[in-house]
């Protein structure tokens, strides 16, 4: 099953979920971030201004065994985008998830902090500016 795209704007982008909503697209199965610094001149639908980084989320409609699938460009330096907790408040750790990983901003985020890291980390690790370190492992 192929899955509707969708290609919102930063602005519009929590009023396209509420209406994906409306139209029966009621469960967020995934939300997620891709780095594409290496890879900015991929392919987009003409209008669509590819930016350095881009949300994905995938939806399910159970009733019509539909999916659909919305990608949103996130420019960098500034990161930010609406958070759709009010409009799906399962995505609660996935947005915690991608700004912990790509230091995303999602406004109106209840609980906006850390998830995998520890809260004193600095720096983003899944980003592909991210220096690969070393954490020195002992073994007995």
């Amino acid at each position: 099953m192929t899955p509707e795209l969708y290609f919102p704007t930063r602005d519009n982008y929590r009023e396209q979920m509420r209406t994906l909503v409306d139209q029966g697209f009621r469960m967020c199965c995934d939300l997620c971030v891709v780095d594409y610094l290496t890879y900015p001149q991929r392919i987009l639908p003409e209008g669509v201004i590819p930016e350095r980084f881009e949300l994905v989320v995938n939806l399910l409609n159970l009733d019509e065994v539909k999916r659909a699938k919305v990608r949103v460009q996130i420019p960098y330096p500034n990161p930010q985008i609406d958070s759709i907790y009010s409009v799906f408040p399962g995505v609660e750790a996935m947005e915690r998830e991608a700004f912990d990983m790509f230091g995303i901003i999602f406004n109106g985020h209840p609980d906006l902090t850390r998830i995998l890291m520890p809260d004193d980390w600095e720096g983003f690790p899944l980003r592909k500016d991210y220096d690969v370190g070393a954490v020195p492992v002992q073994f007995k």
